[in-house]
C-alpha cells in the first residue's frame, strides 16, 4: 500500500477497500494516516457497518444507548437531531476526519439561530463536547472508526461569564408582573413569582426548586435530589425563604419549563426590564450570599465542588466592595 504523498502543501493517500480504490486529501501526514487506519477497521470489524454507516447512524445510535441513560438527555436528543440534520450527518463514519468536523465547527458559527442570532462560542463548544463523546464511543465500543475526528479540532473561545445582577426595582416590577401580593398564591402566575423569590433567597436552580415536594423540606434544611453535577445536596433556608415554603407547603406546582416561559412572557410584556432571564436570580442570590457565608459554606449550600466556579456568579461591583474598604 502507497504511502501518503506530500503535493503542493497538502498530504495525499491512496488505499484499496475491497478491491475498491478510495483517496483522500489532507492536511498532515498523521491525518492521512490516521485516515488509512479508519478504512482498515471499516474493513476488519464490525461486520462492515462503518463502511456503509453515517454520521447520522452513530447519532441516532448514541442517543438510544447512551444518551437515554443521562440525565441531560433531553438537550442531548435535540443537539444529536440536529446534527444528523447538518451537513456533517451525511458523511460517512469511515470517511470523516478532523476537516468534517473543522467545516461543521465554522458552518455552525455562521448560521444564525431560529434565523435571529449567531450561536456563541461557549454554546458551540458544548456541542463539540457531545461530538466528541460520540465519535469516543464509536472508537471504543463500537470499532467503527480507529481515531476520534475531534481530536485535532480547535474549539471556539469561551464567551466571557455572564455579568447580571437584579437590581430591587427589577425584583418589584417582575412581582407586580406577576400579581405577586406577598400572600399564598392563587394563580400559577403568582406561583411563578413565588419561585423567583425563593431562588434569591437560596441559590437553586429552577429546575431544582420546581421539584421540591411536600416531604423536601424538613426544619430548616430543603433536600435536593439529583442536582446538576448529579449529587444530593441539602440547602439551608433563610426566615423568608421558609415563608415562602410555608405558603406552598406541598411544592409550587409548576413545571420548569411552564415556569421558565411564563416568567419570560410577563418580563417582556408588563416590565422595563432588558437582557434578564431567570437563571440570574442565581447570580443574585450567591452575591448577597456572599456577605453573609464563609466561602466554604457557600460552595456546600450551592453545590459548587470547586469553589473557583463561586467567581462566575458572584457579581459584586467594585463601588460596592471600595465601600466597604
Amino acid at each position: 500500500m502507497a504511502a501518503p504523498k506530500k503535493v503542493d502543501g497538502r498530504w495525499q493517500h491512496r488505499v484499496m477497500v475491497k478491491g475498491k480504490r478510495t483517496s483522500g486529501t489532507f492536511d498532515t501526514k498523521a491525518a492521512a494516516l490516521a485516515w488509512e487506519a479508519e478504512q482498515r477497521t471499516a474493513v476488519a470489524g464490525g461486520g462492515g457497518g462503518a463502511i456503509t454507516q453515517t454520521c447520522a447512524d452513530a447519532f441516532d445510535q448514541y442517543e438510544r444507548d447512551v444518551s437515554r441513560r443521562k440525565k441531560g438527555h433531553v438537550w442531548e436528543k435535540r443537539r444529536l437531531a440536529a446534527f444528523s440534520k447538518s451537513p456533517l450527518g451525511a458523511v460517512l463514519m469511515c470517511e470523516v476526519d478532523s476537516t468534517h468536523v473543522a467545516k461543521w465547527r465554522d458552518w455552525r458559527l455562521t448560521v444564525p439561530v431560529d434565523g435571529r442570532r449567531l450561536p456563541q462560542g461557549s454554546t458551540v463548544q458544548r456541542e463539540m463536547n457531545l461530538l466528541s463523546n460520540v465519535f469516543t464511543i464509536a472508537r471504543k465500543e463500537w470499532k467503527w472508526i480507529a481515531a476520534s475526528p475531534t481530536t485535532d479540532v480547535k474549539r471556539p473561545k469561551e464567551n466571557k461569564a455572564r455579568f447580571r445582577r437584579i437590581s430591587e426595582d427589577e425584583i418589584k416590577q417582575m412581582c407586580d408582573a406577576l400579581g405577586w401580593r406577598n400572600a399564598p398564591p392563587t394563580t400559577k402566575m403568582q406561583s411563578v413569582a413565588a419561585v423567583f423569590l425563593f431562588a434569591i433567597e437560596t441559590a437553586m436552580r429552577l429546575g431544582e426548586i420546581c421539584k421540591l415536594t411536600k416531604g423536601s423540606v424538613t426544619g430548616r434544611v430543603a433536600k435536593v435530589l439529583g442536582s446538576k453535577n448529579g449529587e444530593d445536596r441539602d440547602v439551608p433556608l433563610s426566615p423568608r425563604a421558609m415563608e415562602l415554603w410555608s405558603w406552598n407547603p406541598e411544592g409550587f406546582g409548576v413545571c420548569a419549563t411552564t415556569l421558565d416561559a411564563l416568567f419570560r412572557k410577563a418580563r417582556k410584556d408588563r416590565t422595563t426590564i432588558t437582557n434578564m432571564t431567570f437563571h440570574d436570580s442565581r447570580h443574585e442570590a450567591i452575591t448577597r450570599l456572599a456577605k453573609k457565608l464563609h466561602v466554604l459554606d457557600l460552595a456546600r449550600m450551592v453545590g459548587h465542588k470547586d469553589i473557583r466556579k463561586l467567581m462566575i456568579y458572584y457579581n459584586e461591583s467594585a463601588e460596592d466592595i471600595a465601600a466597604k474598604l
